[in-house]
């Protein structure tokens, strides 16, 4: 018996058409399951309290502003990480820590991915809020962002975004590989893990990501709830028109300002249902890709009708 049989043959790569449409189907899968629980979260951080942003009234407003970036969004970010993830371990680094080699892979696809999902975060947050009024449709948020503010109100927060993204995926990526590579290391006698056992392992990992970086994440909300509209006075940390949307260096200070002006406990606002939210999220999210990505594939990821032909 060689060695080749002996030792676990390493999981082909995904193609770039197979990630593509596999990511589409995980986002747009996730996005709408669980965007109830993501218009409470937005609502209670939002500083004009949650009653007064809608409280559980019309908790799927703004769901057609996510319907537009969720499937593009998960796309590129996969397409993106998939790729990074091959690549990288071409240097010697990151091939000998995997954990780093994820952790950049993630925070490269977060980026191209935030490049279409934060104009749909601007948009779905001012619904889920009414920060335009309340019960307008995402359609409405999305003419009054643009005629107030133009192309560059649909960026706001892009860079207190990347602030808050990159350290989730980079704690959530490294723990979802490392929990897979540990579940068959140690107790699938080296086989690949189920679809199933993939989403109890995003799940997971998701869940504490979630909880660790929901400063951010408050933060990240009142920035993107900061609508501008002509009139708007310098009053309650709302701009007036034609201010530049903050960048990263604005977080810092921003996030020690609700910690001196409302207390610590208002920086894990909206943490339960976030967590809950991700932590289920993560199990669909990856499950789902999981399951599609390998659809079709043997244990090895190579395509089972091309084994038969050949």
């Amino acid at each position: 018996m060689s060695d080749s049989d002996v030792l676990p043959k390493t999981r082909q790569p995904p193609t770039t058409q197979r990630a593509l449409v596999s990511g589409a189907i995980s986002g747009i899968a996730v996005d709408f399951m669980f965007f109830p629980l993501d218009t409470i979260k937005t609502r209670i951080q939002s500083s004009a309290g949650f009653w007064n942003s809608g409280g559980f009234k019309g908790v799927y407003r703004g769901v057609g502003s996510v319907g537009m970036g969720s499937a593009p969004g998960a796309a590129a970010f996969f397409v993106t990480y998939e790729a990074l993830k091959e690549r990288l371990p071409k240097i010697q680094f990151f091939k000998e820590n995997p954990a780093f080699n994820h952790m950049i892979a993630a925070s490269g696809a977060e980026y191209v991915s935030c490049l279409i999902r934060v104009p749909t975060e601007v948009v779905k947050s001012r619904t889920q809020t009414g920060a335009y009024g309340q019960g307008k449709s995402s359609l409405h948020s999305a003419i009054s962002t643009m005629k107030f503010e133009g192309i560059r109100g649909f960026y706001r927060g892009f860079g207190i975004t990347i602030a808050r993204e990159l350290p989730f995926t980079s704690i959530q990526f490294p723990l979802y590989e490392g929990m897979k590579s540990l579940l068959s290391k140690h107790y699938l006698d080296g086989r690949r893990p189920t679809s199933y056992e993939a989403a109890l392992c995003g799940s997971i990992a998701g869940g504490f990501a979630a909880g660790v970086t929901t400063p951010l994440d408050v933060v990240k909300t009142r920035v993107m709830l900061e609508a501008r509209t002509s009139t708007t006075p310098i009053t309650n940390g709302i701009p007036p028109p034609n201010q530049p949307s903050p960048g990263i260096l604005s977080f810092p200070p921003r996030l020690l300002g609700i910690l001196k002006n409302e207390g610590l406990s208002t920086l894990f606002k909206g943490w339960q249902p976030r967590c809950f939210a991700i932590s289920l999220g993560g199990a669909v999210f990856l499950g789902i890709y999981d399951l599609a990505i390998n659809f079709g594939m043997d244990t090895d990821g190579k395509d089972i009708k091309e084994d038969k032909l050949s």
